[in-house]
């Protein structure tokens, strides 16, 4: 494995394995790697993307001597590069569609041209000259290949393509598009020049008799092991894949067509040249059936050779010529039975509805009827396949005539076969007739109806009847009911639906009580769980559900559930609304209630005043909002039920606004011992307020140092043998700690003051890097002198729940402060030790960028500790044995060389003249050497030049590797 491939395993981190990507240049290293790669069920890079990496690194052009820019050279390293494309090519039967869809067509063309080669074909000759009979079979059929290409790609050409104008990152690319545009468009200018001869070459091979055969994996290899040995083994081999000549009649006529069809030639010849194959398609070729079929249709549509009648018309065929005879009864009735067969596309389906609407808008007379009919067998077909229903679809039935419901009730019964449709057709056609039955005129149509009754259990269709009414009732509450429907009595069970639907959607405090009266007078039940969804912490459930009073019991429960629901959507406004009428009534009879409700609401002001700071507020709490919380620290606390959220939320806003003062001293020490929020915040609080001095916070730090790891332990659970020995069967969070692990992270997710951040970012790189081990590679953070060293139990540690507290915890202070030098370079350390390089090298990038004005001041030089390559050369002495193996491991591939213009260090440019000599790699090693010959790195310059030209290297390498990761 590569060294980048390594990399790119390392920088995974927690994600699911998978394979590494393999480089091209693995590929010329190991010569039984390309086949059993493409043998992969899913292989990366795919066949396609193999193919353009190896053309591309063939054609890459060198530099001579004298720095001038040369054509590829026809080396060893070339020619392999170009036989292993061929032979991806092989591994893909040389299927153009393949080929076509994954290469652009300057690359394509490469291929062939290289197919051309290889196989032997007369360099200089015209194609249309050459005797195809008289060429070895791999010869002639790397001819026709080519020619197939040719017209194919004229008319692949010949359709429109979408442009898609370049995003301001993509400006830079703009140069490299204009160039490939160029080069395709002289491609195609040639290819069109010679169509004609293209074309008389194919139809010449339609008059050969004999079987083909096309390069493999197999005959490829044998001309790599002797070049000399024309098309594999000898000029009459039949070595390769055997192409039979019908199949291969079968593609030409294809493609010929095609090309007949682009030019405009629609006759009875290329009738003909579809025709004589549609429905003889052998397994071997790989043909566009739907194009196929789409230019058949449209050369018997323009040659007049459309026959209704014709048994061998397919879907497409049939729908156009009821379309242009005009029988569009018979059309509906089409559109009717493929709700069952389903053998119509959806889009064709549509684009008939749409051809018939633009004649009605155009004036045509007559075909409203039709539309309507359409649109509902559509809307049906839908549903059917659990799509959404159109608008069209929706607003005929606004105000629907009889005969059009009937219709729609006719084609739904006659779309689905009872006794064969699946239950999850069934199911969704119940969903179609309940979603039509929601119209308030059309809800007893459809419950009446014959299908609605035999789909649905008497017991379910009663239950659904119901519902439907009182939804329907919903809908449209103030419009007056139809005529024909005045003598249906309003039933008390539709009354108390539309007003339970109303409570469920009223946010209005005075109103949710009136409509609670409303329904206590028609019913004793408990209106409290109509809707699940209404939710009151567990805490309170029994204080509320012993109210005695139904009404006011539904009252307070619904109040309560409604304003905690629009805190969690930040309705702040309502919520007020909602708690403050609540608090008013449970005032009048309950001090418990009364006191959870005033909780309730400080932790309301709490995250209210929270959420202004996370959309950039920077305005400091009212003094009486700090003044409550004070007071709900403070609170003693006789049977009253109390959240822990209350008071976990209280010790966090006072860190967060820096009230170090007061829970250090003031907070009643029977509340510390009590609640493990406001002992933990004390402990921050008491931390953070001695800090940077390292000789007074030990003391409180060691504290806070002895609870943390408590949270982070583990206690071992043992079982006796029935030999007597006692075994280890599971490790399970420790009691010990004041909380558990879990509320400790959320805790710590509720905080942003970046003090209390960083002492716990300084509190956990300590922690883990004790539990680690690890003296060589070692992670910074500040302020780490005030913890211990040491840890009195190690085996009772988590270690891996330390692991990843640490990385959580510098994750999410990132989030609040991306630009915090400090945090950067403890994240940076982090994945540095744990050998994810390239995302190290992000953050000790970013950090470098922070503390430099995106590197144009000079950065600091205690940002970076330990780099690799490059950086190396920033350390006060150059650490060249990590850059030496750095270069060795050739972890960057060819990438590197593109940054020796970077390196100011000559000892390691010259060190990269050596390992490029040694390796063979002339070009790489005249980089090296030009890198060297730079007039500023001459050793005997003054010193100031060669700080100078440090100085300007680090900082375009610097802006340059930003750009890169940024």
């Amino acid at each position: 494995m590569s060294a980048e491939a390594v990399d790119r395993v390392a920088v995974s981190g927690s994600r699911p394995s998978t394979p590494p990507q393999t480089s091209w240049f693995e590929f010329l290293l190991d010569e039984m790697l390309l086949e059993n790669h493409l043998q992969k069920s899913h292989p990366d890079p795919v066949p396609v993307q193999l193919v353009i990496q190896f053309l591309e690194q063939a054609a890459k052009p060198s530099v001579n001597e004298q720095n001038q820019v040369q054509p590829p050279a026809d080396n060893r390293r070339n020619r392999t590069l170009k036989l292993l494309a061929l032979k991806v090519a092989a591994h893909l039967k040389w299927d153009l569609d393949v080929l076509e869809k994954g290469l652009t067509i300057p690359v394509l063309n490469m291929l062939l041209n290289e197919l051309l080669c290889v196989s032997k074909v007369p360099p200089g000759v015209k194609h249309v000259d050459l005797d195809l009979s008289t060429l070895p079979p791999t010869t002639a059929m790397a001819v026709i290949i080519y020619n197939r290409w040719a017209i194919r790609t004229i008319v692949l050409s010949s359709f429109p393509e979408k442009q898609t104008k370049p995003g301001p990152h993509q400006m830079n690319m703009l140069n490299i598009v204009q160039q490939e545009k160029e080069l395709t468009e002289n491609i195609l200018s040639v290819l069109k020049e010679q169509a004609a001869d293209s074309i008389m070459v194919l139809e010449g091979s339609l008059g050969l008799k004999k079987d083909f055969y096309i390069h493999t994996l197999r005959t490829l290899d044998l001309l790599a092991a002797d070049p000399s040995t024309a098309n594999g083994e000898t000029e009459s081999s039949t070595a390769g894949l055997r192409i039979s000549a019908d199949e291969l009649h079968c593609q030409v006529h294809y493609d010929l067509g095609g090309i007949f069809f682009q030019q405009g030639s629609i006759d009875v010849d290329i009738y003909t040249y579809f025709g004589s194959f549609m429905f003889n398609l052998t397994l071997h070729v790989h043909l566009d059936e739907m194009r196929l079929a789409g230019y058949w249709n449209a050369c018997r549509a323009l040659t007049g050779a459309l026959d209704p009648s014709d048994t061998q018309l397919n879907p497409y065929g049939q729908i156009n010529s009821l379309i242009r005879t005009r029988n569009y009864q018979a059309l509906v009735e089409a559109f009717i039975k493929d709700n069952v067969s389903l053998s119509l596309p959806n889009h064709l389906r549509q684009s008939v509805l749409r051809e018939f609407l633009h004649k009605v808008q155009q004036g045509e007379r007559g075909l409203d009827e039709v539309c309507h009919k359409l649109c509902v067998c559509n809307a049906v077909r839908d549903a059917l396949q659990g799509e959404v229903l159109s608008v069209r679809f929706q607003q005929l039935l606004h105000k629907p005539r009889k005969h059009v419901v009937d219709f729609m009730l006719e084609v739904c019964t006659r779309s689905l076969d009872k006794d064969r449709s699946s239950e999850t057709s069934k199911r969704k056609m119940v969903i179609f007739l309940k979603c039509v039955g929601l119209k308030p005129h059309l809800v007893f149509v459809v419950t009446a109806h014959k299908l609605f009754t035999e789909l649905l259990k008497e017991e379910d269709r009663k239950v659904l009847v119901e519902q439907m009414r009182r939804r329907s009732a919903t809908v449209n509450l103030c419009a007056k009911p139809l005529p024909s429907f005045y003598d249906i009595p309003a039933a008390a069970s539709v009354n108390i639906g539309q007003l339970e639907q109303q409570l469920i959607l009223c946010l209005d405090a005075r109103r949710i009580r009136q409509i609670l009266i409303e329904l206590h007078s028609m019913a004793e039940r408990p209106f409290w769980r109509v809707n699940n969804k209404w939710e009151v912490p567990p805490d309170y459930i029994n204080v509320i559900l012993n109210i005695k009073d139904n009404l006011t019991k539904d009252l307070v429960y619904i109040l309560m559930a409604k304003g905690l629901h629009c805190i969690t959507v930040k309705d702040f406004a309502h919520t007020r609304q909602l708690f403050s009428a609540c608090l008013e009534l449970v005032t009048e009879f309950s001090p418990k209630l009364r006191q959870v409700m005033l909780n309730e609401m400080l932790l309301l002001e709490v995250r209210a005043h929270e959420n202004g700071v996370a959309e950039g507020s920077n305005v400091r709490p009212p003094p009486d909002l700090v003044s409550r919380v004070r007071g709900y620290l403070e609170m003693r606390i006789h049977d009253l039920p109390l959240r822990q959220i209350v008071g976990e939320e209280c010790v966090a806003f006072m860190l967060n606004w820096r009230e170090n003062e007061y829970l250090t001293l003031q907070v009643p020490q029977q509340l510390v011992m009590n609640n493990p929020y406001i002992k933990l915040g004390q402990l921050l609080a008491s931390t953070c307020k001695e800090l940077p001095g390292p000789k007074e916070s030990r003391r409180t730090a060691k504290e806070l140092w002895e609870v943390v790891v408590q949270i982070c332990s583990v206690s071992n659970q043992h079982k006796r043998n029935s030999d007597g020995r006692v075994s280890l069967i599971k490790q399970r969070e420790s009691s010990m700690g004041i909380l558990q692990r879990s509320r400790f992270i959320t805790f710590i997710k509720k905080l942003r003051e970046p003090l209390v951040l960083t002492t716990l970012i300084s509190l956990f790189v300590r922690f883990h890097s004790i539990v680690r081990d690890d003296i060589v590679n070692e992670v910074t953070a500040e302020y780490l002198a005030i913890w211990p060293s040491t840890l009195a139990n190690m085996q009772a540690v988590d270690v891996e729940a330390v692991a990843v507290t640490v990385k959580e915890l510098v994750t999410y202070a990132l989030t609040l402060n991306p630009n915090n030098q400090s945090w950067l370079i403890t994240q940076a350390d982090i994945y540095f030790v744990t050998n994810q390089y390239s995302a190290a090298l992000h953050f000790y990038l970013q950090a470098g960028a922070v503390c430099s004005d995106f590197f144009t001041k000079a950065v600091a030089p205690d940002v970076y500790t330990d780099q690799v390559a490059v950086l190396c050369q920033f350390l006060r002495e150059v650490d060249y044995m990590t850059a030496f193996k750095a270069l060795q491991e050739q972890n960057s591939h060819d990438a590197m060389d593109s940054f020796y213009d970077y390196i100011w260090d000559v000892t390691i440019l010259e060190y990269l003249t050596h390992i490029h000599h040694k390796r063979g790699e002339s070009e790489k090693r005249q980089i090296a050497i030009k890198a060297i010959g730079q007039t500023e790195l001459n050793a005997s310059n003054p010193e100031e030049v060669l700080q100078l030209a440090a100085q300007k290297r680090k900082k375009k390498f610097l802006q340059a590797m930003a750009k890169l990761y940024f």
